[in-house]
């Protein structure tokens, strides 16, 4: 006689893994999960499912671990109206967390834009394990240089020499960060002043000095050259201001500094006055009404229009998945981040979309996926997530087409677990409608 299953247990049978790793999908495979974490996985043959255990056949699907997306902001948007002061609070928090988990998003690193509150929720989320939300990890407060390029308004976190960088950094890195951001950039010349190296240095050596990662928003090649110098971990954006120098690659390959973050989709997202996907019902599914008809108005489309750098865009998205390209084929290190939370870059949504690109700039679907599991969890050595492993957290996206064959094919969401608890997935989403006023999921 088998065993019984006295812990909850959920067997899901039968279906083509891919686990994270880097490996082909491996076909007729079972996953044994049991009180939310994942027990064992191998060929369906040798996975017994213990009496009591409730099963799942998924002949014919896929299955891969939930996304993690490493650059996101929490908190600060209501439709498109951004306002940290007026929205950030633990309830809008928890709402963004519930919509990405809804897109497959499990797990989100938000960057540096963070009040207090996140540590409350981040440390609830640790305690309790089993949770019905994208697992949250956090930069914090990130350190702004005082009067130039960074932060959000309303958010305390500027700073004007050394001495104040580093009381700053271990301030919020006692406050429970799990790791440190610096922004580095001048808004095409608008800003007078970039952050001075003595500030990065300072900012980084400190992380260091408290056991954490250090990464930068940055745009310039030259900045970015300088930064691994200094020891930076990390890139939360894509060199944007030209051709890839083949020296940069080579010395963040060497220096073990990691691409991890692109934001292609948010270089996309600048290039169009009406964005392409408002009326796709995997993005619809996750606004409101009042959110698509602000998107559509013609004087948003216009002022967007008008705005001084609109007709740089295209060049910089272009020169960002050149540049992408190139790093990736010389070997650098990358994960998958889209910098959505700000207006208009939406949570969820643009995961997918930043596949797509992180595709067309020249990696494999396999690729693009792996970047957006496994590697994005070593990054942080976030050892519970990231890989369908013995141990993880059974953090999974069920997908009812392959998406190694076509990275498009991360849309047809089937299931999406959390610690092996099935969450709402976005075809079962309507924001501010009733429940069926969206319509049925695709077949």
């Amino acid at each position: 006689m088998g065993a019984t299953a006295h812990a909850e247990t959920v067997v899901l049978e039968h279906v083509t893994l891919i686990d994270g790793t880097g490996k082909a999908p491996q076909r007729d495979q079972s996953v044994l999960i049991v009180d939310g974490r994942i027990k064992q996985v191998g060929p369906a043959a040798r996975v017994r499912a213990p009496n009591g255990a409730t099963r799942q056949d998924l002949r014919g699907k896929y299955l891969m671990p939930g996304i993690i997306d490493s650059h996101v902001h929490l908190g600060l948007v209501d439709g498109i109206d951004q306002n940290y002061t007026e929205y950030y609070d633990r309830q809008n928090i928890e709402q963004q967390l519930k919509l990405y988990a809804a897109y497959g998003v499990t797990s989100v690193y938000t960057l540096g834009t963070d009040g207090d509150e996140i540590h409350n929720v981040i440390a609830d989320q640790r305690r309790t394990g089993r949770i019905d939300m994208a697992r949250a990890f956090t930069a914090g407060r990130g350190v702004v240089y005082k009067g130039s390029y960074g932060g959000v308004p309303g958010l305390d976190q500027q700073v004007s020499t050394p001495a104040e960088t580093q009381a700053m950094v271990r301030r919020e890195v006692a406050k429970g960060d799990d790791f440190v951001k610096l922004w580095m950039d001048d808004e095409f010349g608008d800003i007078a002043e970039r952050m001075p190296y003595s500030i990065s240095k300072a900012a980084i050596d400190t992380a260091h000095s408290v056991g954490k990662k250090a990464v930068a928003h940055i745009f310039y090649q030259e900045n970015a050259a300088a930064l691994v110098d200094q020891g930076v971990d990390g890139f939360m954006h894509q060199v944007r201001d030209g051709a890839l120098n083949p020296a940069l690659a080579t010395k963040m390959k060497a220096g073990d500094v990691w691409q991890i973050a692109s934001t292609l989709s948010r270089e996309a997202s600048f290039t169009y006055k009406l964005l392409p996907f408002v009326d796709d019902p995997f993005f619809s599914r996750g606004v409101a009404p009042a959110t698509i008809a602000a998107l559509k108005s013609p004087e948003r489309q216009q002022r967007l229009a008008s705005g001084p750098h609109f007709a740089k865009y295209p060049g910089v998205l272009a020169q960002a998945m050149a540049n992408f390209g190139a790093m990736a084929k010389a070997g650098v290190k990358y994960g998958m981040g889209t910098d959505s939370g700000p207006t208009a870059r939406f949570p969820g949504y643009f995961a997918h979309w930043e596949l797509e690109l992180m595709v067309k700039s020249g990696v494999t679907p396999l690729q693009a996926l792996t970047a957006a599991t496994g590697t994005n969890a070593k990054f942080l050595n976030a050892r519970d997530i990231g890989t369908v492993e013995a141990g993880k957290w059974a953090d999974l996206l069920v997908l009812d087409r392959d998406p190694t064959a076509d990275i498009r094919n991360t849309r047809s969401i089937n299931t999406v677990y959390v610690a092996g608890r099935k969450m709402p997935t976005i075809w079962q989403t309507c924001v501010g409608r009733a429940p069926d006023a969206c319509g049925p999921a695709p077949k």
